[in-house]
Order: structure tokens, then sequence, then C-alpha cells
């Protein structure tokens, strides 16, 4: 074919494509097929609102935890709205947070890893290689704790933002230096510690509700968007009656007569607490999207008081022993109170639970189904499991990369007898003292005060309990207090209080302890 005559072959190529599609849209056809239903479109994920009380025990509120006689919770009315949600929701009466102290368990709440592994077991603890002055004469120097998130580990933030989601954390932070907003967070009111945004020496009460505030602001710029969210409000601590409003404190005069100072502070904290737990619940059902919406409550640590050797019932969390810087019970029970879509209004749920579970629980709620546990020796893979079938059913058994769960503090606290660790696994608590050498075994199912050590009794269970442990322990790499080999080690008072002195340390270092 010449080059003349391609341009006209082609034309005439088109014209018969064009005639033969011309003849085959006027020919008879069949009969059309019936038009498939439209696809319904996918439902809207749900919302998740996170409210969490600083050294909160879980007694201290008046919700009554596991619903069997005696009660333990403070008197009804102190905290209206959480009974409001318990009457609404499930409560968990078995729920424990990673460490007794605020920010090894923070960082667990927002990434799903255990203080162990992430290295973030205490703040502002010198430990490791130089023998602090307070530790000279201790018999165990313990470890010093990584002051950040370990690379590569990701915030309920940042895992929520792939599914589509907004995120907000406003309030106490605590999970090292960096802001909330540098690890995930769309949003959030700083790097926060005990001292608030203000860096004052009392947030309260002006940040209750300052905190609540931007949330709420948060939750309807949101819904306006058509964007779910994940909303974190973490409070901070009372610890002096002129820290809580003058409503909060005539209410806690009322139904708890006869304190003052600190102790009434915390009680009327708990009461504005739940106060601005009510603004959100409120706000919830004034957008219109209460039935879609997950509300968590719970709280960082049990509260201060009690000491923490068992063999006693704690004054500030009962029925339990110990408190706040212990991994007796009284330290590292708290309340979790959950409502939501497909869950239970009233049931109480025994089943054992962390603070880990909670952003493997979000994931599973919003539509991505947990993958098998990962190995627990990798460096980022989260170590809780779902609770979303638990909340739902009351019952079954939760995905962890281990069975039981352990609890790993390896500092000086509060006098809490020395660095522990604690095992748990079907009714055994298995608790060893790296100070004392002492292990202890009790069957925390019957014995919540830790009461009775059962360990000469049954020696094949301890063997059994701590050979899990250490296999946790170094599957986790976990930080070790170590012997301490000075001269006159051994000799000396556990100190009461690292890092600075007052309430969360302050007074010390900038963001102190909790």
């Amino acid at each position: 074919m010449t080059p003349h005559a391609r341009p006209v072959a082609a034309a005439l190529a088109a014209l018969t494509c064009a005639f033969l599609l011309a003849g085959a849209q006027s020919a008879p056809s069949a009969a059309p097929k019936p038009a498939a239903p439209p696809s319904e479109a996918p439902a809207p994920r749900p919302n998740f609102v996170f409210v969490q009380a600083e050294a909160q025990g879980w007694s201290s509120t008046s919700v009554d935890m596991d619903g069997a006689p005696p009660s333990h919770a403070r008197p009804a009315g102190l905290t209206p709205n959480l009974e409001k949600l318990a009457a609404d929701g499930t409560r968990m009466s078995d729920f424990y947070v990673s460490a007794p102290r605020c920010t090894p368990s923070r960082a667990s709440w927002v990434t799903g890893l255990s203080p162990s592994k992430l290295r973030m077991t205490y703040q502002n603890e010198p430990g490791g290689d130089s023998v602090d002055e307070r530790y000279k004469l201790m018999k165990m120097i313990p470890p010093a704790p990584d002051a950040d998130l370990p690379t590569g580990v990701r915030t309920t933030g940042a895992v929520l933002k792939d599914l589509g989601y907004a995120s907000a954390h406003f309030g106490k932070w605590h999970v090292g230096r960096q802001a909330p907003s540098a690890v995930g967070f769309d949003l959030c009111d700083g790097n926060n510690s005990n001292q608030g945004p203000e860096r004052g020496t009392a947030p309260n009460p002006k940040q209750a509700q300052a905190i609540t505030d931007r949330g709420i602001a948060f939750m309807r710029d949101q819904v306006k968007a058509g964007k779910p969210f994940y909303l974190q409000l973490s409070h901070y601590g009372f610890g002096a009656e002129e820290e809580a409003t003058p409503e909060a404190l005539s209410a806690a005069k009322a139904l708890v007569p006869g304190i003052g100072g600190k102790p009434l502070g915390a009680i009327a904290g708990a009461r504005d607490v739940d106060t601005q737990l009510g603004r959100v619940l409120a706000t919830l059902r004034e957008l219109g999207i209460a039935d879609r919406t997950y509300v968590f409550y719970s709280a960082d640590h049990g509260a201060q008081g009690g000491g923490g050797g068992g063999g006693g019932r704690s004054q500030s969390n009962p029925p339990f022993s110990g408190g706040k810087g212990s991994v007796s019970e009284g330290g590292i029970r708290v309340p979790l109170i959950v409502i939501g879509p497909g869950i239970p209004a009233g049931k109480v749920v025994d089943v054992r639970a962390t603070n880990m579970d909670l952003l493997p629980t979000l994931l599973d709620l919003a539509g991505t189904a947990p993958k098998e546990p990962a190995a627990l020796t990798s460096r980022t893979a989260m170590e809780g499991g779902s609770l979303a079938t638990v909340l739902r059913t009351g019952t079954g058994a939760v995905a962890r990369p281990y069975e039981g769960i352990a609890i790993h503090f390896p500092h000086y606290d509060l006098n809490n007898g020395g660095p522990a660790s604690a095992f748990y696994l079907g009714p055994w608590k298995l608790v060893r003292n790296y100070d004392s050498g002492r292990v202890s075994l009790y069957d925390i199912s019957k014995d919540r005060a830790e009461s009775s050590n059962l360990a000469s009794q049954h020696p094949d269970t301890v063997k059994d309990l701590e050979a899990r442990l250490d296999a946790y322990l170094a599957a986790v790499n976990a930080p070790m207090a170590r012997v301490n080999t000075a001269p006159g080690a051994g000799t000396g008072t556990a100190p009461d209080r690292p890092a600075g002195g007052g309430r969360g340390g302050r007074g010390g270092k900038r963001g102190g302890q909790s």
C-alpha cells in the first residue's frame, strides 16, 4: 500500500466501524436484564471518646465496679454521670494498667505496648550505671528509662488516621518529651505534664473545664466535616481542696463528711471529672451521634496511699492492698466503663484485661479486625488484644501474643517495697520483689487484698509462673534493676519518692512524676 493510500484506508475502516456500530444499535436486542440492586453504602465508622482520670482507684467513684456485696464504691450520687454510664454500658471488674505510675501507663494506653517493651518504665529516673545519691545504700539500682517513644512505634492517633479518622488529645499527656501532635495526633494542647499548659502548680479547676471545652469544639468540627474521630481527654490530678470547684467541694462534703485536705480534694476532683464527662455525653446526644460513638472511661493508675507490700487493705483503694507506685492491686487495678453500639447495658464483665488492649479494641470496633498476634519479640508489635467480643458478649478469650498478663515496675517508689514484677494467669497472681527476693502467690479470684501468700503451698504453680514471667521479660528485653555492689549496699531505706517532691513531683524536674 502506498503512503497516500494509508489515510484513505484508515478513513474507510473508521466508516465501516461506524456503520457496524450504528447497525448494532438499531438491530433488535434481547430483553434487557433487570438492573442489579444498588449496593448498600458502607456504614460510617464509629467515633471514639476516651476520658482518662488521673490517680483514680477502682473504688474512687460512686460506681460499684463488680456489683458484688459489700460495695466499696463512694456514696451514690458523688459521680452521677459515671453511674449513668455504667447503667447504660458495661463495666470490666478485672481491668489493669501496665504500670502503677503515669508515664509508663499512659505510654501503654496510646501504643498497645508494655512499658518494658517501650523501655519507658518511669520518668526522670537516673538509674543505669550511675549510683544516684538516693540509691547508694539500696540493694538494687533501678534502670534508666527512655524518655521518648521508640522510633517506629505508632500511637492511637497515627493508626486511626490510616482509617480516615481525625484525632485529638487534650489535657495531661506525660508520654515522653514529644507532643501528641509529633506522634500522630491531629490536634493537641501541648506536651503537658502535671503542671498543665500554663506550667503552673495547680492546673485545676480551670483545666478540668478547658480540656472539655476543646474536646467539644473538636467533636463539633468533625461532625460538620462528616469525619469520624478519636478524642482523648486526660484530666489532671486533684491534690488539694483549692483545685476543685466550690460545687464539687460542697457535694463531696455532704456525701463524705468528716474529711478535709488532700483526701477531700481528691474526692471533689472525682466529682469535677464526672461533671465534665456529663458535658461530653450531652454533646454527643446534641450532635445526634451518641448511637455511633463508643465512650471509654478509665484512669492511669490507682490512688495514692496504702504502701505496696500486700497483706492489708488500703484506705485509698479498698478492698485492695497498696496504691500508686505498687504492683499490688490498689496500684494497678482501675475502673473501665464502656458504652457504645452493641455494648450491653448494666453488665459487669470479669474477663481480665489491660490498658494495652485499648488500641486493638478500637481497630476492631472500627471494622479492621486485628491480625493474629505478632511475635512478642517485635519491638513495635502490639501486646494487647481486642476486647470487642468480650464487651459485646461478656465472655471470651482475648488474643494476645502470650498467655497471661505481666506487669513489670523495676523501681523504688512510694514505699512500694522495691522493684517488682507481677504475673497473672487464671486465678493466680505471682509477685516477685527484687529487693527482698520474696516471691508471693495469691489466689486473686478469692483474695483481692493479697493477704494470704500461698507460695509454699503451691510450689509447682510458683515454678510455672516464674518461668512464664522470666520468658516474657527476656522476650521484650525488659529493663531490669541490677544488684548494687557499692560498699554499704542493702543497708539503706527505700526512698519514698524519686525525682522531686510534692504531688506528682512538683518542685522537681520539669514534668515531674505521676
